[in-house]
């Protein structure tokens, strides 16, 4: 019946979609099992993609050949670029997202996708000989060959959900948990525990007065995530999204029930996202505050639902509604289906390799929820990395593995490995120690060529990377060259209050001045007016960005080479720690336990000093 694979995909969430669309392209026959094909891409929390650190992350998908990116253009209602008052390193895109969209478009892009093979099914258990994996069993029985294996369960192994005194066994509302996986993986050797996420109420829109809340409207320029194909939406028709608070009567009606309440209670037992809280949890913790942000989204074009971002919850129904009631605009609210928490199943991702592919069994991979992170985005990207290095080890090529100053894929892979995470890890700008490198206007720049050599990335893609290049340098080119008069530029000048030319000077040296912009000094300058109208608005902000952020950049290189020497300092995997008496105890455990490939990596691992890594140095012959 089944032909024989080279990799098989378990899960169809974002991680297991960007994992089979990657490994496919790069030619691997790839088999996507999943229990519910109605369900590929589900967005199973939020209706929207991107935000801060995450747009950068789905930039860097859409960089390196991946599909959310492009998916999320197709499928926007609403774009904004958030941080835009801060500096361009900061800057992050965010989507709002048709839900329905969203995942026919990444259903129909991975059913044009050569080499993607589908089959519903739940696998209960994996093949393994010796110790690598060689194929799964599915619930109905059927064995099935491959090379290598990739899971991606997210909140179905062994999930439950909870709904105040209420629990039952599920991985989404009205999805079956899975069960089997778990249990064997331990069997195996691997290290299990629990997390646990949540997710609001749903709402009937048509039950909502708007007119008490704040509107947001989406940006008049829409970016977008895509360097291959911009967004299909137009500024003047997208859908609003609305501001509005509880209060203190919402909150003693949400302190009501915590009697009932699975967290307070102690029925869950697993970490919840630290970043994401539920209502109950913001509350308790933050007793002193007496209002709380929500924000209520469209869930697409064409439904009424409403999505009640900031009002995740585990309270019993009657609570929920209760308390909703008295949110200004929610006073005669409907309620489509309450808000629940969900446990599960992780196993830390300290049992990894950079590649993702675990210690114990060769050839088997884990990516998304099950290596404890949250979010779509977070997902996506490690399903991105888990399909290319699969695909890598099946053809006995060198996996891909991106460091801290290439992306922010880098720095989420290598705090998992290096620190682990014991609750929900979430990515944020701050967790990126080359922040300045690390932008959203130039992922492309700093992944398509790496991903173009692998095979992933096509050749289309190369191209307009490489005629964005040569653009950007031609217009830094010009800037250093054209001449500015004053008469001509000081009107502008004096609008924005800075100071007029006496004498001319070049343009490059004008746009280092605070609060001036390559924008408007070609609307307002017609000497520049004339020179840069052939270039588009993407072209010209990567230039102005590379020119007055040049020094911070070159400091940010320097810091990136003196960091390097450390990581080209290579650890024997045959390394015996124990004979290092002079390491402290946690370092020894750390150490035997992740197996450090560099210095540098040695020197992230978290508990483990910098006397640690100088005595590795010294029994190293450093």
């Amino acid at each position: 019946m089944f032909l024989q694979y080279d990799i098989i995909v378990v899960g169809a969430g974002h991680a297991g979609c960007e994992a089979a669309a990657a490994a496919a392209n790069m030619g691997s026959k790839v088999l996507l099992v999943t229990m519910n094909m109605q369900t590929i891409a589900q967005m199973s929390c939020n209706p929207a993609m991107g935000g801060i650190a995450k747009g950068q992350i789905v930039k860097e998908i859409d960089a390196l050949g991946g599909y959310s990116g492009i998916v999320t253009n197709r499928s926007m209602i609403q774009f904004r670029m958030l941080n835009r008052s801060k500096g361009p390193a900061m800057w992050s895109p965010r989507a709002q997202s048709d839900r329905m969209l969203f995942a026919s478009t990444w259903r129909e892009m991975l059913e044009n996708t050569p080499n993607v093979d589908f089959y519903q099914d739940t696998v209960k258990e994996l093949i393994v000989k010796g110790n690598t994996v060689c194929g799964v069993v599915t619930g109905l029985g059927h064995q099935i060959s491959s090379k290598a294996v990739v899971l991606t369960n997210g909140t179905f192994l062994n999930g439950v959900i909870h709904i105040g005194e209420k629990n039952f066994g599920g991985g989404r509302v009205a999805e079956k948990a899975a069960t089997g996986l778990t249990e064997q993986l331990i069997y195996l050797g691997f290290e299990s525990s629990r997390l646990k996420t949540g997710t609001p109420p749903r709402i009937d829109g048509r039950s909502l007065d708007y007119s008490k809340m704040e509107e947001q409207r989406g940006d008049d320029e829409i970016v977008g995530f895509s360097y291959l194909e911009g967004p299909t939406l137009s500024a003047n028709k997208q859908r609003s999204c609305w501001i509005t608070y509880t209060n203190e009567a919402v909150h003693e009606i949400l302190k009501s029930g915590f009697e009932s309440s699975p967290m307070f209670k102690g029925r869950i037992q697993g970490t919840g996202p630290r970043y994401c809280p539920s209502i109950e949890d913001k509350i308790n913790r933050f007793a002193e505050r007496d209002r709380h942000q929500l924000f209520v989204e469209p869930e697409g074009w064409n439904t009424v639902e409403i999505y009640v971002n900031g009002f995740s919850t585990s309270l019993a129904e009657e609570i929920q509604m209760k308390a909703l009631r008295l949110v200004p605009g929610f006073e005669n609210c409907k309620m489509f289906r309450p808000g629940y928490a969900i446990e599960y199943d992780y196993f830390p991702p300290t049992q990894l390799k950079f590649s993702l592919e675990t210690k114990l069994i060769n050839n088997l991979f884990f990516a998304g929820q099950i290596n404890g992170t949250t979010g779509y985005e977070e997902a996506a990207c490690q399903g991105l990395m888990a399909g290319i290095n699969a695909h890598q080890k099946c053809i006995e090529a060198a996996p891909l593995v991106l460091k801290r100053s290439e992306a922010y894929i880098g720095v989420l892979i290598d705090d998992l490995i290096n620190k682990g995470t014991d609750e929900p890890y979430r990515m944020f700008t701050s967790r990126a120690e080359f922040r300045t490198l690390l932008r959203q206007d130039n992922a492309d720049m700093r992944l398509t060529e790496l991903s173009y050599k692998l095979g992933l990335a096509s050749e289309e893609r190369m191209s307009l990377l490489q005629k964005k290049i040569k653009k950007v340098e031609d217009v830094k080119t010009l800037l250093q060259q054209v001449n500015v008069e004053p008469e001509d530029a000081n009107r502008y000048l004096e609008s924005v209050y800075s100071s007029p030319l006496v004498l001319k000077q070049k343009a490059a040296q004008l746009l280092l001045r605070p609060g001036i912009s390559l924008h408007a000094m070609i609307e307002h300058i017609s000497a520049l007016k004339e020179k840069f109208s052939d270039y588009d608005k993407e072209v010209l902000e990567e230039a102005e960005i590379q020119m007055k952020y040049d020094v911070y950049i070159e400091k940010e290189k320097e810091l990136v080479n003196k960091m390097s020497q450390l990581e080209n300092l290579s650890i024997p995997d045959s390394f015996d720690y124990d004979k290092l008496v002079s390491l402290s105890t946690e370092a020894r455990q750390k150490f035997i336990k992740i197996r450090p490939r560099t210095l540098g990596q040695a020197s992230r691992i978290s508990g483990v000093n910098p006397s640690d890594v100088q005595i590795l140095m010294v029994y190293m012959g450093r």
